[in-house]
């Protein structure tokens, strides 16, 4: 796989981007794909490791351990190396059904998994990926497809993220007609909502629903299921049902000054951020400019908010992280095959650094209160350090921090599935999420299975195209059956 000692030969590159002053001028996309030269450059660093451990994925509890989905990541990095980028797009298209997406926002535990990064840099996986589904497309080889055979089975699908567009990918494929929900005014959720253009450029999201409805995919958005149609209406006219809505039940931090108007949720302000510059949306009810802004949770999603409200205008961003500050470098990776525990800046770090000579995150500080005026503004955020010093060691300053604040985004993660549509189906519940089985991914309702987010809880795009195609595969098993049965 590879140049032989390739890996000894060739230093990792990363994808090229655009400068950190100009980018923070615009919502555009600010990573680029490698060009094919650099792509098989990178291939060549492929080592014929014996055992991928890149594309054996699996759980280390919250963490992933290389691919989920079973990427032929040795197969397809040994063609892009040969300059076969047709080839290794069809090799890639055999297990993703939307590379572009994985190879834009998937945090790569392939590479942490890669035998490279034992001691050294790994092979630029997702980089690869990412150049050889942009090839594609440059090249026209990326196609509706279009189902030689029509079944007479009928499939409807809630929720056009990840989960669901998989699934309608795979069922479609096969001959079922498929029925796509989305409450949204058009179809993506979170890849077109949830995630900032800059990181995902929503011209990605758009080309793929539409080579979807090419392919016969039928999307009906505008209608929240539950409400504007009942369970019973779906389940009498189609032959199954898969919930594919997500984990968007936000996570609430209910404390002192909770009420102001100026605490609001990330995922509500990156939304509406996103539809106005979709022109969904006209003006926002939420907004950065001008405006001392905090965000509390140290994940990708408060990092996002950090993005988008520096490109807003924002006099100033904290995002409070209750852990402390990952060492620069540690000696080999003894995390292996999991990721390294080594500082990093994300792209909305850097960017804030460029412009305000700090990076915006704060270290070890769990929030206490809000500090609000009787009239309901906020002021600001009131913080105690964590620390790894005694607190006896510590005087009382030292154990508490302000943070002005007129705008705080709570980014604390989502505690499950908004319970609205379970309830309209009578769906059996286990710690916020759809209980459905692990094989067959069927709930307590005949019909209704469920996939993704809104049933494994949030996770990696990765994760959902996963049980999108899993869930895709018992429900073709379960409706041919009935068909056939039916026929009989």
């Amino acid at each position: 796989m590879g140049e032989f000692k390739g890996f000894l030969k060739y230093e990792r590159r990363n994808q090229k981007e655009e400068s950190l002053e100009d980018r923070i001028q615009n919502y555009d996309a600010y990573q680029h794909r490698f060009c094919n030269d650099d792509a098989s450059e990178q291939g060549a660093r492929c080592m014929d490791c014996g055992t991928p451990f890149c594309q054996t994925g699996s759980s280390a509890g919250k963490e992933t351990i290389g691919c989920p989905i079973g990427n032929y990541i040795p197969e397809w990095n040994d063609l892009v190396y040969k300059g076969d980028f047709k080839e290794a797009f069809h090799r890639l298209s055999e297990t993703n059904n939307f590379p572009e997406f994985t190879g834009t926002v998937c945090p790569a535990p392939c590479e942490s998994s890669c035998v490279l990064s034992i001691n050294g840099d790994p092979v630029a996986i997702k980089g690869i990926e990412r150049t050889i589904i942009d090839e594609a497309y440059k090249e026209g080889w990326v196609q509706p497809k279009v189902p030689k055979h029509r079944l007479k089975t009928r499939i409807a699908i809630i929720g056009s993220g990840p989960a669901g567009l998989t699934a309608a990918d795979e069922l479609n494929t096969w001959g079922h007609r498929v029925d796509v929900y989305e409450r949204d005014i058009k179809p993506g959720g979170l890849l077109r909502y949830g995630i900032p253009n800059m990181k995902l450029d929503k011209k990605l999201v758009e080309t793929r629903i539409q080579l979807m409805e090419d392919a016969g995919i039928n999307f009906i958005c505008g209608i929240d299921v539950g409400k504007d149609i009942t369970a019973e209406e779906l389940t009498e006219e189609y032959d199954a049902v898969i919930i594919a809505s997500g984990a968007r039940k936000q996570r609430d931090l209910k404390l002192e000054g909770r009420q102001s108007r100026d605490i609001r949720f990330a995922m509500d302000y990156l939304t509406e951020q996103t539809k106005i510059q979709l022109n969904e949306k006209e003006s926002s009810e939420i907004t950065a400019k001008d405006k001392h802004v905090v965000v509390i949770g140290g994940g990708d999603t408060g990092a996002d908010c950090v993005a988008m409200a520096l490109r807003e205008g924002c006099k100033s961003v904290f995002q409070l992280n209750k852990y402390d500050r990952l060492p620069d470098e540690i000696e080999g990776n003894p995390a292996w095959p999991l990721e390294k525990k080594t500082f990093k800046l994300d792209y909305s770090h850097a960017e804030y650094q460029q412009k305000f000579g700090v990076e915006p995150r704060a270290y070890s500080v769990q929030t206490m209160a809000y500090d609000v005026d009787f009239i309901g503004d906020l002021k600001g955020v009131k913080t105690q350090v964590l620390s790894q010093k005694s607190l006896t060691n510590m005087t009382m300053e030292d154990q508490e921090r302000y943070f002005k604040a007129d705008l705080v985004l709570l980014s604390i993660g989502f505690e499950g599935v908004e319970s609205e549509l379970p309830k309209a189906f009578n769906i059996r519940m286990e710690n916020n999420k759809i209980h459905a089985d692990d094989e067959t991914y069927r709930t307590n309702q005949e019909k209704v299975f469920a996939a993704g987010d809104a049933r494994r809880g949030q996770s990696l795009v990765v994760w959902a195209i996963k049980e999108g195609r899993e869930a895709a595969k018992e429900v073709h098993k379960f409706a041919v059956g009935n068909m056939y049965h039916k026929s009989s």
